[in-house]
């Protein structure tokens, strides 16, 4: 069965398989990766990285999630996430999806260019 994600700003085909997503923590306090993708220019080259080894998807995350992290602010969070999607918007040909669970920090993920948001998180939170 063909798959297609369609989204505002363009179509991507799928051929019937299974999709890989490359997640790039832009923290400095990621539990999958200690921070290292906390720089744009290391975060760029991580998702090209992930592109050629078959992601379909690069999700991009500002807070971390790890047990004990201390929040961060929408502005600190938006301040992680945008400057890496507008840059990976030039830089690799899948789409980009931010991980958060701020609905602002989703609107502007998108409007930058990422075409998917993944809202996770506690609701309670998601708090302008």
């Amino acid at each position: 069965m063909e798959q297609w994600l369609q989204t505002k700003v363009k179509n991507y085909y799928y051929p019937d398989q299974t999709l890989v997503m490359g997640i790039l923590n832009v923290t400095p306090d990621s539990f999958s990766d200690g921070g290292n993708y906390a720089s744009i220019d290391q975060a760029i080259e991580q998702a090209i990285n992930m592109e050629k080894q078959g992601a379909a998807i690069i999700d991009v995350g500002g807070e971390s999630t790890r047990p004990g992290h201390e929040p961060v602010s929408q502005q600190e969070e938006l301040d992680r996430v945008l400057p890496v999607v507008q840059a990976l918007v030039d830089e690799v040909s899948i789409p980009i999806s931010v991980d958060t669970y701020k609905a602002e920090v989703a609107r502007q993920a998108i409007n930058a260019g990422a075409p998917l948001s993944m809202m996770c998180g506690e609701p309670k939170k998601n708090q302008k």
